[in-house]
């Protein structure tokens, strides 16, 4: 496992065998607590792996076995002046942006802007201990970065107001049924779930899946008419690529393709 750059209490490792890069938000004897310096490195931090053809797939975890993320660190919040807190969903759609399958790994605590976090990632594979929240009412404020717009999208109002308005902790089960998470596994599998999730991933053609996660996302913000249009024309560039040669002949010939994202 290489590691990188370091941030606030946040590590970036990389692994060239599975193809992956794995960022850890690494303060746990804090619950992992994301500040606001942590934050502002989080579009940097993926920048730079987007960057890098040897990561195919990008996890984020957090340290220990109690919390992906408990969330922000709360006294920080009257440091800072309310125009940049306006701004902070930038900073927490990074997962979204990227051209790359983003996991999000959670266990324990996914708390706050933890869970945001979370929310911004392509896939949610959460241990059975796993607690869902946005307790920004029992401070007198409200999720801040992006997450009340995605909790709505993905369970509805319904669901989205009994969560939210009640500051309500949502175990990993429920949380499933509602579709705020990809799946659940018992705790000592969490890591193995990932790593199977990796190795689907890293055999699909990168060209596609960024296509297709660009498509995808696409549909959560267009009428139906625009969307399909969207697909029409990815599936015709699509058609252009080696990958898409590659696929086919693999196909035709009964073997493994060897996609290179071109």
């Amino acid at each position: 496992m290489e590691a990188v750059k370091q941030y606030d209490h946040i590590r970036v490792e990389k692994n060239p065998e599975k193809k992956t890069a794995t960022i850890v938000f690494d303060r746990p004897e804090k619950m992992n607590y994301i500040s606001m310096l942590a934050r502002s490195q989080f579009p940097e931090i993926f920048d730079e792996l987007n960057k890098d053809d040897d990561v195919r797939v990008i996890i984020i975890k957090g340290e220990g076995d109690k919390a992906f993320s408990a969330g922000g660190n709360i006294p920080e919040f009257l440091e800072v002046h309310q125009e940049e807190l306006s701004h902070l969903a930038v900073n927490v759609a990074a997962p979204e942006r990227s051209p790359k399958p983003v996991i999000a790994q959670l266990q324990g605590y996914t708390f706050g802007v933890g869970f945001e976090i979370a929310m911004a990632c392509d896939f949610r594979i959460a241990a059975d201990d796993t607690l869902l929240a946005l307790p920004e009412m029992n401070l007198g404020m409200i999720p801040g970065s992006g997450g009340t717009q995605r909790v709505a999208k993905a369970v509805g109002l319904t669901r989205a107001k009994d969560m939210i308005m009640r500051a309500r902790r949502i175990p990993a089960e429920e949380a499933y049924q509602w579709g705020l998470i990809t799946k659940v596994v018992p705790k000592e599998e969490l890591e193995s779930a990932v790593d199977s999730l990796v190795e689907e991933l890293v055999n699909f053609s990168p060209l596609a899946l960024k296509v297709c996660k660009q498509v995808l996302n696409a549909a959560d913000e267009t009428p139906l008419s625009a969307g399909i249009e969207i697909e029409g024309k990815a599936y015709g560039l699509l058609r252009t690529t080696e990958d898409f040669k590659e696929g086919v002949e693999a196909f035709v010939e009964k073997r493994k393709p060897n996609f290179k994202g071109k």
